[in-house]
């Protein structure tokens, strides 16, 4: 059965089922990218990407904290957010169209469950119901002021669901030891290695590192699919057929080392040092896995469009940028100094990947995919070069690390 180590709650087979439905809203967002290959309609994506994204965060928070996979009704909770959640992925290729009425209101369902799951936690129970009407009335809204409706429910989720613990305790120590920027931002690291007073809002980081794992191998599918599709589509197996096919599958097994072989490993123990904390688990994980899990899908896109008969322009572009937001997400050129000829070789990285795209202007569109392919590569190896190093900063000074490494 599915677990995460000797410690900790398991993902349930509930969840993974959960989680399935996410596979068809993920490809939805893929798909719109590729159907218009622009930039407006990139951000578009993300804006989407992100209401999905902070849905499965509220299913995937609140099992976490709150859930049983063993009850009943826990297992019934987990179900019934299936039915809204599938229906605004259906729905989330109308809201590119200037219709998301219903994308709003299956995203208000998928938050009346969580109110009812949310138990006794009152106050994320009433947050929730609280979501729901802001998506409710967002249906009455003209737009782009119903997306402005939808920021403010999203941004309040996190703020009730994982950061109140933090405000609190930076607010009091500012209050007591003067106003420093400097000082502040110090103890507010400090305040996220401190665990929760009250023991029920601790984050088990086993079973949420785990759940993060999977999401992401959810996105890497979509790069696999996508890279499968377009080799069948091709006709001949000629030199770009097995080029696209054995770059694409190279891609995507460098981008899982580049995650599972050091990033997911430290932030799980980041999290476990601090007891649960809620605000870092937002930190590593809300919020710090969102611009590279979209990463995944945007060089799915990227890739997905290089291997067409006539890529557009904007395809090798949409590999290079989604690997440089992706590498930046997983600290892949961040060794944890801060020496002037280290921050230089950071910079001179990420102008590399991005700059990679110039690439596409001498070379096929199926040589621009092994090109990025063994980039990543690149990427795998000095992860794993700095990963025993990180270890040890980790075990030496959690904060040290954590604050160096953001």
């Amino acid at each position: 059965m599915p677990s995460v180590s000797d410690h900790g709650k398991r993902v349930s087979w509930v969840e993974l089922y959960f989680d399935l439905i996410f596979v068809f809203a993920v490809g939805q967002v893929a798909h719109a990218i590729v159907a218009e290959p622009v930039w407006m309609r990139v951000l578009q994506a993300l804006g989407l990407f992100g209401a999905l994204w902070w849905t499965w965060i509220g299913y995937a928070v609140t099992f976490n904290r709150y859930g049983d996979h063993a009850q009943v009704s826990h297992r019934l909770y987990v179900l019934a957010g299936t039915v809204p959640c599938a229906i605004a992925a259906t729905q989330s290729h109308h809201v590119f169209d200037g219709h998301p009425a219903g994308f709003a209101l299956a995203l208000a369902g998928a938050r009346l469950v969580l109110a009812v799951g949310a138990g006794a936690a009152r106050r994320v129970g009433v947050g929730y119901a609280g979501s729901a009407v802001i998506f409710v009335v967002s249906v009455f809204v003209p737009q782009p002021w119903c997306y402005v409706l939808w920021g403010l429910a999203l941004a309040q989720e996190g703020g009730f669901l994982l950061l109140g613990e933090r405000r609190d305790r930076v607010g009091r120590w500012r209050r007591s030891r003067g106003d420093s920027t400097q000082k502040a931002r110090v103890a507010m690291v400090r305040a996220m290695f401190a665990p929760p007073r009250d023991p029920s809002q601790a984050v088990d980081s086993a079973h949420l590192a785990e759940r993060f794992g999977l999401f992401m191998i959810i996105l890497l599918g979509e790069l696999v699919i996508t890279v499968g599709a377009a080799a069948l589509d091709r006709p001949d197996q000629d030199l770009d057929y097995w080029l696209s096919l054995c770059g694409g599958l190279v891609l995507a097994a460098a981008l899982w080392w580049v995650y599972f072989s050091s990033a997911a490993d430290l932030n799980e123990k980041l999290l476990d040092i601090s007891g649960g904390n809620p605000s870092l688990a937002y930190s590593l994980y809300a919020g710090g896995h969102l611009t590279p899990a979209f990463a995944l899908v945007l060089v799915a896109a990227g890739v997905g469009l290089s291997l067409h008969e006539e890529p557009p322009s904007s395809a090798p572009w949409f590999i290079t940028v989604g690997l440089t937001i992706y590498f930046g997400g997983t600290r892949v050129f961040s060794s944890g100094s801060r020496r002037w000829y280290a921050v230089v070789g950071r910079l001179a990285a990420i102008a590399a990947t991005i700059n990679l795209a110039l690439l596409a202007e001498v070379v096929r569109a199926p040589v621009m995919v092994v090109i990025a392919a063994a980039w990543t590569v690149v990427g795998a190896v000095v992860v794993s070069l700095f990963r025993d190093n990180a270890l040890r900063r980790l075990r030496e000074d959690p904060a040290a690390y954590f604050r160096d490494a953001s």
